[in-house]
């Protein structure tokens, strides 16, 4: 059965040029991208989205990244897609991620490591409807 995830590419791989390289690695990787934007995620959209990490001390910078450059946002759909992007990610560390992994080859730093991926159904419910609702 097919599942659906959200995923990001985040600024810093917009400004290095990365993002090609990350959509076919998504490709390859079997990946059906059923909904893509380039947006730019205000201060306050930024806070919105990871308001789950409000109480976190990497809050304010996390969110001041996220709101610093265009963003892409996808859908990505296929079976065990969560757990499947989020092994081709790679560990939030792009030092302790694994080679091979998109953070690991692109990724600077835990902040600003390239990617994102939702980290349960739950998640990736609440993360689609946040970018995607009436299908915009």
């Amino acid at each position: 059965m097919s599942e659906k995830t959200l995923a990001i590419i985040k600024p810093d791989a917009i400004k290095k040029k990365a993002a090609g390289k990350i959509f076919q690695r998504i490709e390859e990787e079997g990946f059906e991208i059923s909904g893509l934007k380039m947006l730019h995620l205000s201060k306050e959209e930024a806070k919105e989205f990871y308001v789950v990490h409000n109480e976190k001390p990497f809050y304010e910078s996390l969110t001041d990244f996220m709101s610093s450059g265009k963003i892409i946002v996808m859908i990505l759909e296929k079976e065990n897609a969560i757990a499947n992007w989020r092994e081709v990610m790679g560990v939030t560390d792009p030092a302790l991620a694994a080679p091979g992994t998109i953070r690991h080859q692109f990724g600077f730093s835990i902040e600003r490591n390239v990617v994102h991926g939702s980290d349960s159904l739950a998640t990736a419910e609440w993360e689609i409807n946040y970018f995607y609702k009436n299908n915009g």
